[in-house]
């Protein structure tokens, strides 16, 4: 089973940046999805972005491409969410996300706030 850890959210004002990180832990495939949801109370969990292990291209909202980017260091089982030209929309908790062939595992969120 796979534990996640992630860590970098914060308060920004718009415009400015933040790097989320996500570290997996435990039992988990090689072959595998990574990426990153966030959510607002009251709203569903929604993609931000994810990445498949055997893949170079990340998919991404609409609402965050251009602006985000999603990388994977397999070899410290990582991935990161650089979020630039940050958004007061983008004000969410963001949760790091790992699926393989076993299930569907989640980080305990960190907290992204961006003032106008």
């Amino acid at each position: 089973q796979a534990q996640l850890e992630e860590s970098g959210g914060g308060l920004v004002q718009a415009g400015e940046s933040l790097r989320l990180s996500c570290t997996a832990s435990g039992t988990f495939s090689s072959i595998n999805t990574m990426g990153w949801y966030r959510q607002n109370p009251g709203n569903e969990r929604e993609l931000v972005a994810t990445i498949f292990s055997l893949s170079i291209t990340p998919n991404y909202a609409d609402s965050v491409k251009g602006r985000f980017t999603l990388f994977r260091d397999k070899t410290k089982n990582t991935a990161y969410l650089q979020m630039n030209s940050l958004k007061p929309e983008d004000t969410a908790a963001y949760y790091c996300y790992l699926r393989d062939a076993r299930g569907n595992y989640w980080g305990k969120g960190t907290q992204v706030t961006v003032s106008s």
